[in-house]
Order: structure tokens, then sequence, then C-alpha cells
């Protein structure tokens, strides 16, 4: 099932918590060899997880973490800003109506249908909260992902070749793509909804996740 958990909600959750970020480190340090930190617990954080980020996480039926993502608004913040700017030409992505997800995290061994339960879950955030877009670097790998899924983004700018390329991209969540997405997860919308509606109930306060 996917569970929707501000930051400051995850203590509520401490097998999730703990199996996401010991993820997060089997994933961007042991698999990727990205430069992120990993802690003496095993866990990989970082700057952005202490802005109380709102985090999409699909729950196994164990209660562990089979897979996540982070979302920030625009408008505080952001990865993108801070860190790629170089891949937009210099222009900051600040908007109320854009959110900047991250940390697109799968565990080893998760379920079929996972990717896309996600993406489709980051939909219901859009329409829940106002958003337009979402807007987030990827790396080539990511690139077969996103097409299987049917929700590839429009790409602002790019650097590397190969499997070293990396991107910016855009995306937007109409309903093509949720029935896509929907179709590849494997998830009626209608559940899709519930699990969303449990979190925030069925008609959300549309707040940033910043200000949450």
């Amino acid at each position: 099932m996917i569970r929707f958990i501000y930051a400051d909600q995850l203590n509520a959750f401490p097998l999730l918590k703990r199996t996401m970020f010991l993820d997060r480190a089997d994933q961007f340090k042991t698999r990727l060899g990205w430069d992120v930190h990993v802690d003496a617990n095993g866990e990989e954080r970082d700057e952005y997880d202490a802005l109380n980020p709102l985090y999409v996480i699909w729950e196994r039926p164990d209660g562990c973490h089979g897979g996540s993502m982070r979302l920030l608004p625009t408008v505080g913040r952001c990865m993108v800003n801070e860190h790629f700017l170089h891949l937009t030409d210099g222009v900051r992505i600040q908007s109320p109506l854009i959110w900047e997800c991250t940390r697109f995290c799968l565990a080893r061994e998760t379920d079929p249908g996972t990717a896309a339960a996600l993406m489709l879950a980051g939909g219901e955030v859009m329409q829940g909260f106002g958003v337009e877009h979402y807007v987030g670097v990827f790396d080539a790998r990511m690139v077969r992902i996103y097409k299987r899924i049917g929700s590839s983004p429009e790409v602002l700018g790019s650097e590397g070749e190969g499997r070293e390329r990396i991107s910016v991209g855009l995306w937007e969540f109409n309903p093509e793509a949720q029935a896509r997405v929907a179709q590849s997860a494997g998830i009626p919308p209608m559940q899709s909804r519930a699990w969303f509606d449990a979190s925030f109930g069925a008609m959300p306060q549309k707040v940033s996740a910043a200000a949450a």
C-alpha cells in the first residue's frame, strides 16, 4: 500500500522509516556509487530530509519499505535550485504550482509495479494539493523506467553521455497519464485516491509541504 508521510510523522512508523533510509543507502551509495552520506547506522540522509518533506512510500505487507520518493515545494529550498542550476541555464524553478521530486528509490526485490505505484500516488498529491508539475533530476537508467511506466518528463537540460548522463525534467499528470500509469501499476485510480484520502481526507487543504 501507499503511505503519504511528512518527515515529522516518520517516528510513528519506525520499521518503515528505518528500512527506507537503509534502502536509500543501498541504492544510491552501494549500487549507484553516488557521493551521498551514509551514517553509522547505515542510513542515507541529506540536508533536504531536515526540511520536513512529504514522503510517498510503498509499504510492503511486512511493514518494510518497498519504494519511495521525496517531495518539496520549489518556493522553498530544493535540490534543483541549489545544486543543478547549470542544467537549467541558471534559471531558478520557483512556483507554488511546481514541486520537486527527489530520492526516487526502489528496494531490492520490491513488488512488481512499485515504481508505477509511486508515480500514480504522486499524481494524487498533484491533484490534492493543486500542483501542476514536478521537477526532478534523473540519470540515464531512469529513462527506460519512465517510458515503461508511461510517464516520461519534458527534459529541460542535460549533461554527460551514456550511463553518466543526468537531466532535469518536468512532469505533468493529466487524465491520460493517470490511466497509463494506473495500468502499469495494476492499481485502480480509486484505490490510489483512497490511500491519499486516508492520509489527508477527501478535501485536503492546499498548503505547501514545507509549511505542514
